[in-house]
């Protein structure tokens, strides 16, 4: 039996390791996920304030029957639209190459719940 207790430390300092590097890379991962839904959520929510207020110069409501000059501003609308997306898309990317530069630990929840012992009131037994 020479060298098993060495070779259980050995094992054990790996997974250790192992553990922490996955945990690392998830860490990492959810951050990048996060990031980018919230990079997302901006890109769309300034779009949809556009839309809701200057949708009536084409017609947003009813695109089906629109002028001439209601067409051109839905064009306008349309390239703005695509530029923003183009430009929230390429920002995530750098994101991701940044955060590739990190190592990112999450240190999740943490509650720490004290737990303090009762003297029992005068009058009742202890149990």
């Amino acid at each position: 039996m020479d060298g098993s207790y060495e070779d259980l430390i050995r094992a054990s300092k790996k997974y250790k390791e192992e553990r922490d590097s996955r945990y690392k890379n998830s860490s990492n991962d959810r951050l990048l996920k996060i990031a980018r839904k919230k990079i997302q959520t901006t890109m769309i929510g300034a779009l949809s304030s556009i839309e809701n207020n200057f949708g009536f110069l084409w017609n947003a409501e009813n695109a089906s029957d629109i002028t001439d000059e209601q067409q051109h501003m839905k064009d306008i609308f349309d390239q703005v639209r695509s530029e923003i997306l183009d430009r929230g898309n390429n920002q995530a990317r750098n994101l991701e190459a940044e955060m590739s530069q990190y190592e990112v630990k999450w240190l999740k929840y943490n509650i720490n719940i004290p737990v303090v012992k009762m003297e029992p009131k005068e009058g009742e037994e202890n149990a």
